[in-house]
This record gives structure tokens, sequence and C-alpha cells, in this order.
């Protein structure tokens, strides 16, 4: 297994990367470290009282933002405008609902106190970005992620009302392929993303994509 030391920001090579998905162990949460993990694809994931664990899964499961999958039963949602969604309006909020929103079969997330703060100060770098649902009532849902470049690396969703977070993944796919980005990384896969166009690449294509987004993101394209 590999270490990585808090004081040194480098982390070994994405291809040696054990079949688990977990690449090495240790490090820190800080923001540059955080940045360079995602320029390569590695997310921390890890539960309280454990080292930080960074993790590079091949295959990658993805959602190509023009391929996004709308099922049928969101149609009335968009037709009847039943959802607004906002950007970077209450990034705290909707990480603190990803955090403690009841989950079937699960007794919370792994976001614990570190992550909470780590992305929270990427947010206010301009890196991580949260999709906030709105309803007649309020907050209905929300998600956040890590955007650098032209990839959106997504993290986690919560709904308070029916299909509120799919209403905001739908809207946040559709923007982004406006914008024309590349990917939207889905880090692990489930039956939710799997209905919204969810799939596997493999290793070498997405880390193809992520160094054409590096060079892109470095010379300012």
């Amino acid at each position: 297994m590999h270490f990585i030391s808090k004081r040194i920001n480098f982390f070994p090579h994405p291809d040696t990367v054990f079949n688990s998905g977990i690449l090495c162990l240790g490090g820190s949460l800080d923001s540059d470290t955080l940045l360079m993990a995602y320029h390569y694809g590695i997310f921390p994931w890890y539960n309280d009282n454990e080292p930080v664990i960074w993790w590079c899964p091949q295959p990658r499961y993805v959602i190509f933002p023009e391929w996004v999958r709308i099922p049928k039963s969101m149609n009335t949602y968009f037709n009847n405008n039943k959802y607004r969604v906002t950007y970077n309006q209450n990034f705290a909020e909707v990480i603190r609902q990803c955090r403690t929103i009841p989950r079937n079969g699960q007794p919370g997330t792994w976001i614990n106190d570190d992550i909470e703060n780590s992305y929270i100060g990427l947010h206010n770098q301009g890196y991580a970005t949260s999709v906030e649902v709105w309803d007649d009532q309020g907050l209905a849902g929300g998600l956040y992620g890590v955007q650098i470049g032209k990839v959106f690396f997504g993290e986690s969703m919560f709904s308070l009302r029916p299909n509120a977070s799919r209403f905001g993944f739908i809207s946040l796919a559709r923007n982004l392929e406006s914008r024309g980005f590349y990917v939207i990384d889905c880090q692990q896969p489930n039956p939710y993303l799997e209905s919204l166009g969810g799939e596997y690449i493999s290793g070498d294509l997405f880390h193809s994509i992520l160094r054409k987004n590096r060079f892109e993101w470095l010379a300012g394209l």
C-alpha cells in the first residue's frame, strides 16, 4: 500500500491503483493537495478515525453531458417548471444537507468535518460548485462537486422533495453541455446514476480526457 506524507504534495501514478480503486493513504485535505488530486482523477473517500483514503477507480464511471438520459417521469417536472435551479447560492447548506440527509440502509455519510471544511474552502476559491433546487417551500434538493476546466467531478447530492436532486443533475448536465464540458465524473456506479446515463469508460480514455483538460486549463483556454 502506498502512503503519502502530509508535508509532500504528490501522489503515486494512477496506473499503480489497486483493483479495489484505492491509490494511496495519508496526506492532508488542504486546497493545494485536493486540486492536484482532482487534476489527475484522484479523490478522497474515507470514514472518521481512518487516514485519508485516496481513490482513482479504473475503469471510470462517468456521464457525458450531451448524453444525459432524462427519464419520462421527469418530463412533467420540466414542462411544468416544478422546480427552479441556481448555482453557488448556498454551497455551505448544500454540503450540510448532503452530510445529514437520511439515506436508506446507511447510518450516515462519509462527509465529516474535514471534508465539509475543505470543500467549502475549495468553493471559496472558485473550484467547488453547488447546484440548488428550489420550490415554493424553499430548498428542495441539490448537489455539489469540483469543477476544473471542462470537467465536473460530482461528489454528493440530496433531495428533500421528490426528484429534486434528479432535476438538479439534469439541469446541471444541460448547463455543462452548453459550455462545452467534456465529462461528468461520477466516481462510483449506482442505479440512480445509471438511470441518468452513467457508463463505464476505460482508465486510458478517462485520463486522456483529463490530460487534455489540464493542458487547456493551464494554457488558459
